[in-house]
């Protein structure tokens, strides 16, 4: 089952690079806006994060989740993920919500690396 998790961990990071990609992407864009990539990376990293936090709750693997922090970024990527929603029904330029997606994203990896999602 560790192969099983670690394919997800995988496919979050993956979902990560594609939503802070598409955030990169838009930094030189005079009309920054959320793109395609960016919802997708949402929806990734919400479903993999969920998968992989049901894997380890499961008692399949050998970690054992940090429950306020996996809390945290779980709330943070469900409002990532509504934003970006939204943002890809709107036309750009839509810079305060392209800006917004976008610290959140950096703010759950900072949460991620220093607060730690696994004890």
């Amino acid at each position: 089952m560790l192969f099983v998790y670690n394919a997800f961990l995988v496919l979050h990071f993956i979902g990560l690079a594609m939503l802070l990609g598409g955030f990169m992407v838009q930094m030189s864009s005079p009309d920054k806006g959320v793109n395609r990539t960016m919802l997708e990376g949402a929806l990734t990293q919400l479903v993999t994060g969920v998968v992989m936090v049901g894997i380890a709750s499961s008692g399949a693997i050998d970690e054992k989740m940090n429950d306020p922090v996996v809390g945290i970024k779980l709330l943070i990527v469900l409002v990532i993920t509504v934003l970006a929603f939204i943002g890809k029904r709107k036309a750009p330029p839509q810079v305060a919500l392209w800006a917004t997606i976008g610290a959140l994203t950096i703010i759950n990896i900072l949460i991620a690396v220093f607060a730690g999602v696994v004890k």
